[in-house]
């Protein structure tokens, strides 16, 4: 029943984006705009993309590495195959299973693992709302739909960045505030186990407690987003207009704060409805605004996903793998016993 009611939030989001995107448009001429493009310029934009999941895996690295170092080349297929899933499964699942690909090689928690993933996605939504505040002066004329994607999204992100930077530098009254709140309100049959899991997701955070570690992560952060967007500059080539790196840094901060909205598998919709008006703010045409938008969609989808597919045949992992990892992650969530055992119930580093 749970699954059904995702699914269906999913959906709904992003049929409501989908109409965004095409209301008005000539599919037709869509279509043709999309043929007559110069697909050549989607190489480089794919190589740069690769560069920045490189980096994504060394910054998930660094955010380990107080958990247990892992070499990077056994952490690239698991990045890998964990984007992939967040293509091809709704609610960013991926994450969960990145989470349980690592715990499965590796024998890193899964709560610990979620909750260096939970960080790096905190800080690509303040390098996403940093884009858009560097665009901002540029954009002829503020549409009230962006100044509210920006606001929210701004108390979001920077809420959650300001508690998890309290949890981690305060561990041990941050351990004593949770450990009274499951004592006091959580039957005392999971009592145990759910403290096991907060003292695992403590664990993950502990990169957070160095001033150092913050400024890698976001500085990785800001180099991971950059490439992505030199992406979309090259895959701009292949198409009959012309915009500035900037409006492109605004199109990446807008697409991908509206891409952390449930929707159904790979974004639909999400993506390419506010992608297709931040470029219409700058006075590219809508068909032209269109194709791209639905062009660059499929050159982040693709090359990814089918490498994925391939790591996940390489690492022999089935699909039913990958519903073990939601089932286990939602077993850590309600209490049932249906985690995998042997995870460490400690706040230090493993050796």
């Amino acid at each position: 029943m749970l699954k059904r009611w995702k699914f269906w939030v999913g959906a709904v989001v992003s049929a409501f984006f989908v109409v965004l995107a095409l209301r008005g448009l000539d599919l037709w001429h869509v279509w043709e705009a999309m043929k007559t493009a110069n697909y050549w310029w989607i190489l480089p934009g794919v190589a740069a993309y690769f560069v920045g999941v490189w980096a994504r895996t060394w910054r998930w690295y660094y955010l380990l590495r107080p958990i247990k170092p892992i070499s990077l080349k056994s952490m690239w297929p698991v990045v890998v195959i964990g984007y992939m899933g967040n293509n091809v499964y709704p609610f960013r699942a991926g994450e969960v299973i990145r989470a349980y690909v690592l715990k499965k090689k590796e024998g890193v928690s899964m709560s610990a693992s979620i909750a260096t993933i939970l960080v790096e996605r905190i800080f690509d939504g303040l390098v996403m709302l940093l884009f858009v505040f560097v665009a901002l002066p540029i954009v002829p004329g503020l549409p009230n739909w962006l100044r509210q994607t920006v606001i929210l999204a701004s108390l979001a992100f920077f809420g959650a960045l300001a508690v998890f930077l309290m949890v981690a530098a305060n561990p041990r009254l941050s351990r004593r505030v949770y450990s009274q709140a499951i004592t006091r309100f959580a039957p005392a049959t999971i009592q145990p186990r759910l403290l096991a899991l907060a003292d695992r997701f403590m664990e993950g955070l502990s990169s957070l407690a160095s001033l150092r570690d913050i400024l890698m992560v976001f500085v990785t952060s800001v180099v991971v987003w950059l490439l992505e967007t030199v992406k979309y500059w090259f895959v701009m080539h292949a198409f009959n207009f012309s915009v500035s790196f900037f409006a492109l840094m605004l199109m990446n901060g807008v697409v991908n704060l509206a891409t952390t909205l449930p929707s159904a598998p790979g974004y639909i919709g999400t993506f390419d409805g506010p992608g297709i008006e931040v470029l219409k703010v700058f006075g590219v045409n809508p068909v032209t605004a269109a194709a791209y938008t639905l062009v660059l969609h499929a050159a982040l989808w693709l090359p990814i996903t089918l490498l994925g597919f391939w790591y996940m045949a390489y690492e022999s992992l089935s699909w039913a793998d990958f519903d073990k990892a939601v089932a286990a992650r939602e077993s850590e969530v309600s209490g049932a016993p249906a985690l995998p055992d042997g995870e460490p119930n400690s706040l230090t580093p493993h050796p």
